[in-house]
């Protein structure tokens, strides 16, 4: 079934770092909701959520995954995400659905790299944030250590509302601080006691503050609060809803996925305090209107992920705003600005998926076989509406893709295509300068999912080559050459005769000038030695690339009444060009990138070392917040072309960049010979 109405739904995305547990307390929550009949298991393959093939062979999860469950009349939809950096584009798109994102963190390592990149984010998308303190049972566990990690990393606004009952091995439950009862999982369920005496100080100790930081969310209560009267129960109970979707407050959960302790109680916490979609306000749209979650108004809907399917095809999952969603209906989908047609409605946990009669705003749906519909399109009853796109990061690890035979290159550029329209995290175009099929992803996982999929949906066998980087060539002084062909073959031949002249110009591009006085070659072969300078330009002289910055003057020659022709004259060109090319001591030019880098304090010297160590530069820096450094910088691009990894790895996976190509510069003259040497032998062998 779908949602009652908006209110009796919460939307809830659980993020943080890989490994974490995420996956396993969603599992959790669909077991003791109901949903399914015997707990998942990511460890084994046999998870509910993680089905894709590639992530039981992983063992981490790779897609957005909902899981709805029904708890005391509200319909929660849970929405797994990745928690790797390659697929971070999954983690966004699952927050922009939700008014909730709960962190998973681990009850040993505490809040990782991850955990803190997607906190940033959450903060910057406005989304209210708890966590769950995750594998209390695990050896090592120290809800203690972890609390402290996460107020020194997240501040104090972040307060615990469950304590865990021992630890380790001797992990036993929780006890609930709002209602100050203790809790433990068994067999037959969840059972609820009084406070072991031996925590009865910590956890009036841990009441106490979680009351301070609740009055904040009521300015007549922290009044009487600040002069001694104590919050009720009713205050405590009225007030945190509000402090959590203000943010006052960021709830800590902890327990055990796998044992399932505290899931049940944070399923209720989750029903009681959690907020439903109207509080998360209005969504904008790219016009900057805004649209509030409404279910009286027209519906519009955003898509946020899609999905094929081998079996159902395209599944597009859509955050329902305004009005009802309903199937048999028709929609405009504002970027083609054509209706497409919803024949059904689906509720999705894992893979299985069951028709319900429609979705009212605030809730989740999924639609199958939409014809044109893509991730960030907008589907609405009227025209003129259109959600703003998700803030994915740009997709800047670029590679080479070509099929393996023949037979795979007539299907790779249709299923490829297929594969990027689902994820905005991944971008493809065909260089025209470089003729290559260029993938961009985040990452060397996520293009090696890329090309598994591909080989199990699509039966496309696909690999990668080397990719070209866009050298140029140009020429640092002037120099002269004749250029003549001839050829005789019986009947009319073929002759032109012409004399060139080339010289430098500097970031003038490219000019022909036509120097032939008495007619010595005529008006239409002189536009056939420009055209053949031309083409000589886009092929390259010395190493294949195109050459740039040139003027090119013709200022004498020969022609014949009968064997002249313009495709005589073009060759002619291309024979002259070349051998003037040869005498102006022509030289390569690399693309030289500019870099934006930001980066925690602590990891700034060893950027900008490793930056110094690519033949780069530092231009500048500065400290945008307390922390954090943004480092400027230039490098060849041959050597930051795939920084994303590397950055990852001397950072330990807290920095991120921007980057361009701005301008060229002379390449090295070991590096122009090696280049050079690439190319001939490439020539001898026949490519």
């Amino acid at each position: 079934m779908g949602a009652p109405s908006t209110e009796k739904v919460r939307n809830v995305v659980l993020v943080g770092h890989g490994g974490a547990g995420k996956t396993s307390l969603a599992e959790a929550m669909l077991f003791l909701a109901g949903e399914t009949k015997r707990l998942g298991s990511v460890d084994t393959g046999q998870s509910t959520l993680d089905h894709d093939p590639e992530a039981v062979r992983r063992k981490f999860t790779i897609n957005l995954a909902l899981a709805p469950v029904t708890h005391k009349g509200v319909k929660i939809n849970i929405i797994d995400t990745p928690g790797y950096a390659d697929f971070i584009g999954d983690a966004i798109a699952g927050m922009e659905a939700a008014e909730m994102a709960l962190f998973v963190v681990d009850a040993v390592a505490g809040p990782q790299v991850q955990t803190r990149k997607l906190w940033k984010i959450a903060g910057e998308m406005g989304i209210a944030r708890a966590v769950f303190v995750n594998r209390m049972d695990k050896e090592h566990a120290d809800f203690d250590g972890v609390m402290s990690k996460l107020t020194a990393s997240f501040g104090d606004r972040v307060v615990a509302v469950q304590l865990p009952m021992g630890s380790e091995a001797d992990f036993s439950g929780v006890v609930d601080i709002i209602r100050m009862k203790a809790y433990h999982h068994e067999a037959d369920g969840e059972h609820m006691d009084d406070i072991p005496a031996d925590m009865t100080a910590a956890a009036e100790a841990a009441r106490d503050a979680l009351a301070d930081k609740t009055a904040e969310a009521d300015d007549d209560l922290m009044m009487k609060y600040l002069e001694g009267e104590p919050l009720t129960q009713e205050d405590v109970e009225k007030l945190l809803g509000l402090a959590i979707a203000q943010s006052q407050v960021i709830p800590v959960f902890v327990g055990s996925a796998a044992k399932l302790q505290g899931v049940e109680d944070l399923l209720d916490e989750i029903v009681t305090f959690f907020p439903e979609p109207t509080a998360h306000g209005p969504m904008h749209t790219v016009d900057g209107k805004e649209v509030p979650f409404s279910a009286t108004g027209d519906m519009a809907a955003h898509v946020f992920k899609t999905l094929s399917d081998p079996y159902v095809g395209r599944l597009s999952f859509v955050k329902v705003v305004s009005g009802t969603l309903t199937p048999n209906t028709e929609y405009i989908n504002s970027r083609t600005g054509k209706k497409e047609r919803v024949a059904h409605v689906l509720r999705m946990t894992g893979k299985e998926t069951a028709d319900i009669p429609g979705a009212p705003a605030g809730d989740i749906a999924v639609l199958p076989k939409l014809a044109e519909t893509l991730t960030n399109d907008t589907l609405s009853a009227k025209s003129g509406i259109a959600f703003s796109p998700l803030p994915i990061p740009e997709p800047l690890y670029p590679v080479a893709v070509v099929a393996k035979t023949k037979t795979d290159e007539d299907k790779l550029g249709t299923a490829i295509k297929q594969i990027v329209d689902e994820d905005p995290a991944l971008a493809l175009k065909r260089d025209d300068e470089t003729h290559q099929t260029v993938l961009a992803a985040l990452g060397d996982t996520a293009v090696d999912v890329v090309l598994s999929r591909l080989k199990e949906r699509f039966h496309v066998e696909a690999e990668l080559i080397e990719l070209r980087i866009p050298y140029r060539e140009t020429i640092r002084k002037s120099a002269q050459a004749q250029g003549r062909h001839k050829k005789q073959t019986g009947g009319s031949g073929q002759f032109a005769d012409c004399s060139l002249r080339i010289e430098p110009n500097p970031g003038g591009g490219y000019e022909f000038k036509d120097e032939i006085v008495g007619g010595r070659i005529s008006k239409p072969f002189i536009v056939a030695v420009d055209r053949g300078v031309q083409e000589t330009l886009a092929s390259g002289a010395i190493a294949g690339y195109p050459i740039v910055d040139v003027k090119a003057a013709v200022y004498d020659g020969q022609m014949h009444a009968v064997d002249s022709n313009e495709m005589a004259f073009r060759t002619a060109a291309r024979i002259g060009f070349r051998a003037a090319v040869e005498k102006a001591d022509a030289v390569l030019l690399e693309p030289i990138a500019t870099l934006t880098i930001e980066v925690p304090d602590e990891h700034a010297g060893a950027v900008m070392g490793d930056i110094s160590s690519i033949r780069g530069r530092v231009l500048g820096m500065d400290a945008p917040e307390a922390g954090v450094q943004v480092i400027r910088a230039q490098a060849p691009y041959a050597e930051v072309v795939h920084y994303s990894p590397h950055l990852r790895s001397i950072t330990s996976g807290t920095g991120s960049y921007t980057i361009s190509i701005d301008t060229y510069e002379q390449v090295p003259g070991d590096i122009q010979k090696k280049l050079v040497d690439a190319y001939l032998k490439q020539r001898a062998e026949g490519h």
